[in-house]
C-alpha cells in the first residue's frame, strides 16, 4: 500500500475523531454552568454581544441569519431579563445600539471561570504530569489550526 495513502487516511481520520471530541468537549463545558432557562439563539445573541462589542438588532440579525422582526423579539426577551439594554446610536438615532449589562457580564464571568475550574481540575486529575505536558503541546498545535 502506498505511504501517503496510509498518512492521508490517519489524517482523515484524525480529523473526525478530533471533531467528534470537540462536540464532546463543548457540550460537557456547557453542562459546567447552567444557563438558567436561555434559548441556544438567546445564548448566540449573548455571545456574539460579548465577543463583537454592541450591535444594531439589523446587525445581529443578519449576524445569526434570522429576519430583524425574530431578532427584536430575542433581544426584548433578554431586556426583559435584564441581560441587555439598548441605547441611541451616535451615528443614526434612529436605531438602538443593544450592549451586554453589567448582570450579565457577572453571569458571562461566572460560566467562564465555572467551566475553567472543570477543566482545570479534570486535567490535574486525569492526566499524569508528561500527559499535561502532551497536552499543552497540543494546545499549540490547536491554536495554529485555527489561526488564519
Amino acid at each position: 500500500m502506498d505511504k501517503h495513502k496510509v498518512k492521508v487516511d490517519a489524517v482523515l481520520v484524525a480529523a473526525g475523531e478530533l471533531h467528534g471530541i470537540l462536540g464532546r468537549l463543548k457540550r460537557r463545558l456547557r453542562e459546567e454552568y447552567n444557563t438558567g432557562d436561555l434559548t441556544l439563539s438567546q445564548l448566540a445573541v449573548l455571545g456574539h454581544l460579548d465577543r463583537n462589542g454592541p450591535a444594531t438588532v439589523t446587525n445581529l440579525a443578519k449576524a445569526e441569519g434570522v429576519r430583524s422582526q425574530s431578532m427584536g423579539a430575542t433581544v426584548a426577551t433578554l431586556e426583559a431579563a435584564g441581560l441587555v439594554s439598548g441605547s441611541a446610536d451616535p451615528n443614526d438615532g434612529r436605531q438602538t445600539v443593544i450592549h451586554i449589562t453589567p448582570l450579565c457580564r457577572e453571569k458571562i464571568d461566572a460560566r467562564l471561570a465555572a467551566r475553567q475550574d472543570w477543566l482545570f481540575r479534570s486535567i490535574k486529575a486525569k492526566l499524569s504530569p508528561p500527559e499535561q505536558e502532551q497536552l499543552a503541546s497540543a494546545i499549540q498545535l490547536l491554536k495554529r489550526l485555527v489561526d488564519e
